[in-house]
């Protein structure tokens, strides 16, 4: 089994003079396959770095006025390499000992209002496993996909992870999405499903108010020819 090294820091940060605590929060872990480096303030990611792109990714919205960090790839390689030789030495004292392991749990939704034929993503999201990786994959009809996207590891409040994929498709009725997830701590992969399913609006009340409209107006008729009847009658 692969022995994982991951560390997390909290720092707060307090302002004297408006009394406002904000949380300043780093991750960084590596394995034998996975590398991980992020930056975030209050819950919130600023940035991580693409080991495979070899850039840094800067992750809030530009409207946020996000704060510039010259040379945050550069450092992530720098902590990866201390990273692997942390692993190292850890692999060496304890000899790769039986990891505690926590299974995921799965959802899966759509992330604007569906409406057929018009484009949404679908998130597929993954919380409270440990360790990390995990594997996620999508199906379309039981088709195979092989578009998604796969954010960066989150930690929980309890020292597990969350994480999502996301896949951009165009609703058409009565197709039926799938998300699996393989992880270490699974017996065997969790498969979740999505159908679309647009409630299209029904006709009954507006049949109904069609009846009544017409019920009334006929009663309205029948009143004035039996008064105008009763008028002559006198």
């Amino acid at each position: 089994m692969e022995l994982y090294v991951f560390l997390f820091m909290l720092a707060a940060l307090v302002s004297s003079e408006n009394k406002v605590v904000h949380e300043d929060f780093n991750l960084m872990g590596c394995s034998d396959t996975e590398k991980e480096y992020m930056f975030g303030l209050d819950g919130e990611e600023l940035y991580h770095a693409d080991f495979i792109k070899e850039v840094a990714v800067a992750t809030l919205p530009d409207f946020s006025d996000p704060i510039g960090y010259p040379g945050f790839y550069e450092q992530g390689l720098t902590n990866m390499q201390v990273c692997k030789a942390n692993l190292a030495v850890a692999i060496k004292a304890y000899k790769n000992p039986q990891e505690k392991m926590d299974k995921p749990q799965t959802s899966i939704y759509a992330e604007e209002d569906v409406q057929l034929n018009v484009e949404n993503t679908l998130i597929c999201h993954v919380s409270g496993f440990f360790p990390p990786p995990v594997r996620v994959s999508w199906t379309k009809n039981n088709e195979a996909l092989k578009e998604d996207s796969l954010s960066q590891y989150r930690t929980n409040d309890d020292g597990t992870y969350n994480i999502f994929s996301s896949l951009p498709f165009t609703p058409d009725e009565g197709d039926i999405y799938s998300c699996t997830v393989n992880h270490v701590a699974l017996d065997q992969p969790q498969t979740k499903t999505w159908e679309v399913d647009v409630a299209v609006p029904g006709v009954g009340p507006a049949v109904f108010c069609g009846v009544g409209l017409s019920l009334g107006l006929l009663g309205v008729a029948a009143g004035t020819f039996f008064l105008i009847k009763g008028n002559n009658c006198n």
